[in-house]
């Protein structure tokens, strides 16, 4: 039988990195207090009550939802990501909700033209979706961190990830601007994963978006800003994205999404408003994950880790100077799961990633176990 695996002639995508650690997972489990899951990002804790009471107010709704969103959806769009991340200059044209951002970027390209003879700039070290992003179109990915990896050739798109998955650096400033100047400069389209932008650990120097006044200058052409509630509200399981900046762009999504039928469902739409209305709700949040964050930080610097980069997001990037799955065999071995590093590219064989995505209890075991 012919495989049913559609990607463009030349393409083969790669396998889902989690289906390469089952058995290290197994063996965690087998741990007589249980495994410790800190290999991925997953909310763990409730979601806020307002939240959920904006979602069951608005269930009974039999119509169909706009792709564009309603009109309150909009507006607490704007408004809440130029009150959050000075996100100032955005229009209800310029924003547009999408069904969780990981979608949102397997399908950019390809929805913006972008396939055969194109090529996309992915992080060196990057979440494998950029990758997948670009061999689903057509086009070809390569790994840069820098604007004098990337070439003579223009690329077409270019994926930045601040703060980055896996690794929580931040991007500063000056770099923001360079990148953003160069872009702009050559007609590429810039999309900035800023997903984690909420959860930045340094007070003096908060991570920053593409779409931030100081960093673009106001201009917004050929940028797309990509950002999601799952993290900083626990909405993971609602999936609630966003798109926003160019409005042109933003506008052919919104034609080729209405075509595809890809519509935030209407409850979710009600629910994103009420989480984007509540500040309250995002800073403790914030506040859970920066307690868990300082007990592992600890212990793992205790157990004779070094922890990379980490200013900002989910995830601690730590490494003993080892093959990241001989780190991950040693984790196992006293029942905590984490990522292996080169789930990310080749430049991150040496680390793994431990997300702070632990219930309190959870969190206290693995510590007790890294003591």
């Amino acid at each position: 039988m012919a495989s049913l695996t559609r990607t463009p002639p030349g393409n083969t995508l790669p396998d889902f990195p989690w289906d390469t650690i089952a058995d290290v997972k197994n063996r965690a489990a087998q741990h007589p207090d249980g495994i410790v899951n800190l290999s991925v990002g997953t909310p763990v804790d409730d979601v806020a009550e307002p939240i959920r009471d904006a979602l069951s107010a608005a269930a009974a709704e039999p119509g169909y939802p706009q792709t564009t969103g309603t009109p309150e959806l909009n507006r607490a769009l704007v408004e809440g990501l130029a009150r959050r991340y000075n996100m100032t200059g955005l229009t209800p044209e310029c924003v547009l909700p999408v069904i969780g951002t990981k979608e949102a970027i397997a399908l950019l390209p390809m929805l913006l033209g972008v396939g055969a003879g194109h090529t996309v700039i992915i992080p060196e070290v990057a979440y494998p979706t950029y990758e997948v992003a670009a061999l689903m179109s057509g086009a070809r990915p390569q790994r840069a961190d820098s604007l004098t990896q990337i070439g003579p050739a223009t690329p077409t798109m270019m994926f930045i990830n601040s703060p980055s998955n896996p690794t929580g650096k931040v991007l500063c400033i000056e770099h923001l601007r360079k990148v953003v100047g160069w872009a702009q400069d050559r007609g590429v389209i810039l999309c900035s994963d800023e997903c984690y932008i909420g959860l930045g650990w340094d007070e003096e120097n908060p991570p920053l978006s593409i779409l931030d006044e100081r960093v673009c200058g106001g201009d917004h052409t050929g940028l797309i800003a990509i950002h999601s509630l799952s993290k900083s509200s626990n909405m993971a399981s609602y999936r609630a994205g966003v798109l926003a900046g160019d409005g042109e762009l933003i506008g052919q999504l919104l034609e080729v999404r209405k075509h595809c039928g890809l519509m935030m469902p209407g409850p979710i739409q009600a629910a994103t408003v009420a989480a984007l209305d509540d500040d309250a709700q995002e800073a403790a949040q914030k506040e859970r994950y920066r307690a868990r964050r300082d007990k592992l930080f600890a212990a793992l610097t205790g157990a004779g880790f070094t922890v990379d980069h980490s200013e900002a997001g989910l995830y601690l990037w730590a490494t003993r100077g080892e093959d990241c799955r001989t780190t991950l065999d040693w984790f196992a071995e006293r029942g905590i799961l984490v990522a292996p590093g080169d789930f990310y590219g080749p430049r991150g064989a040496r680390h793994v990633r431990m997300a702070l995505t632990g219930t309190d209890e959870r969190i206290d075991a693995a510590v007790a176990r890294l003591a």
